[in-house]
């Protein structure tokens, strides 16, 4: 069993992916094409528990580990990554009011998080600090039981929609010890959003620009104390990346399937191009890498759990290969299909448009190998 996951997770895995073909897949090519943004599905999410998967018990969460959580993202992504992301975002903001926040304000928040009555946004990244997430600019001041909070952030997912918005802000000094979180409400006094971004794929959820202009923001509301927010974000961030990609390893795996069922009808030459050898070996090839890169990922999964020493690198390493991989079975996917693939009509060039920005966010796969890298070579 060791190298197999159990019997309570393949009932977890079971659920999801039925969850997935009941309310997900029949409809995500329409939410991709007309930009709908599933609230209704995503709520619904929230009735298997799936809005808090590893919120603690006692706040309202299920409680599950990460493998659990990579299962659960990696089943909702074969209908539709985007949607996936999502609610994996939505969790890692509700996990770190649990884990860091105060009984003041888990009691305030999670609650209605945990139904998904209320959505969750992360807020690390600025327009002029991405991959230096610890430049980031948002300033917090603190006025008497407040916080005054002036700056901006971006690309954030669920912007505009979602009601709570976990923000990374400086409080101190230049740098990550000068970093902390506060829980900022989408309808105080100075918070705008930006428009809607055009994005490539992900078009299932909204992308915008979080705008504070002198937020008054009760001291309450600090997740953890002054000065730990970089810790904390880098915390969060370890099972963001795991979640991205197993949403890389559902929305491959979809992509796989497809292909292998296309290439069985399609017929070229007299025969179905499945009968060629070059396609077996391409199909081949795309199912080895994927499974490798599943098991790195469960792995990872294993060890954030854990709380190993190593976690972070495995957890760098997994979403390194898992997202790269994924990118790379569905582009062969897309080619297996020939010019059918370009179209909309088949699912296959949507997956191709979601997964591509994997890579970028959570941590860009340059930024993973630099961890990896640092890691490796440290005294």
């Amino acid at each position: 069993m060791q190298f197999d996951i159990t019997d309570d997770q393949r009932e977890i895995q079971e659920l999801a992916r039925r969850f997935t073909a009941d309310r997900i897949t029949p409809f995500a090519g329409e939410w991709d094409e007309k930009h709908i943004f599933p609230r209704d599905t995503i709520k619904a999410a929230a009735d298997l528990g799936f809005a808090a998967i590893y919120v603690s018990e006692e706040s309202g969460g299920i409680a599950l580990g990460r493998v659990e959580a990579a299962l659960i993202m990696e089943a909702m992504a074969y209908g539709c990554p985007s949607t996936a992301a999502f609610i994996s975002i939505h969790n890692m903001a509700a996990w770190m009011i649990d884990r860091f926040g105060s009984a003041a304000v888990k009691a305030k928040y999670l609650p209605d998080l945990v139904t998904m009555d209320r959505l969750a946004s992360y807020c690390l990244t600025e327009p002029s600090s991405g991959s230096d997430a610890s430049a980031l600019t948002t300033r917090a001041v603190r006025d008497g039981d407040d916080y005054i909070v002036s700056g901006s952030k971006q690309f954030i997912s669920g912007a505009g929609e979602n009601e709570v918005y976990v923000v990374m802000v400086r409080t101190g000094v230049d740098g990550p010890k000068g970093i902390s979180c506060l829980v900022i409400e989408k309808d105080m006094p100075g918070v705008s959003f930006g428009a809607n971004e055009r994005k490539l794929g992900w078009h299932s959820q909204p992308t915008r620009q979080v705008m504070f202009d002198n937020v008054r923001v009760p001291a309450e509301n600090l997740v953890g104390l002054e000065g730990e927010g970089f810790r904390i974000a880098m915390t969060g961030l370890d099972g963001g990346r795991l979640n991205i990609g197993a949403c890389s390893l559902g929305g491959a795996q979809r992509c796989l399937d497809e292909a292998i069922g296309y290439t069985k009808d399609r017929k070229q030459f007299g025969k179905p191009i499945a009968d060629f050898q070059n396609t077996q070996f391409t199909l081949a090839d795309m199912a080895t890498e994927l499974e490798a890169a599943r098991a790195l990922l469960y792995l990872a999964a294993a060890k954030v759990t854990a709380d190993a020493p190593d976690k972070t690198r495995f957890a760098a390493m997994a979403k390194r290969l898992a997202t790269d991989t994924g990118s790379s079975v569905v582009d062969r996917a897309l080619q297996l299909h020939g010019g059918y693939g370009y179209l909309m009509d088949y699912p296959i060039e949507r997956f191709w448009r979601d997964l591509r920005v994997h890579s970028i966010l959570e941590g860009t796969n340059q930024v993973m190998r630099m961890i990896i890298g640092r890691e490796l070579t440290k005294a």
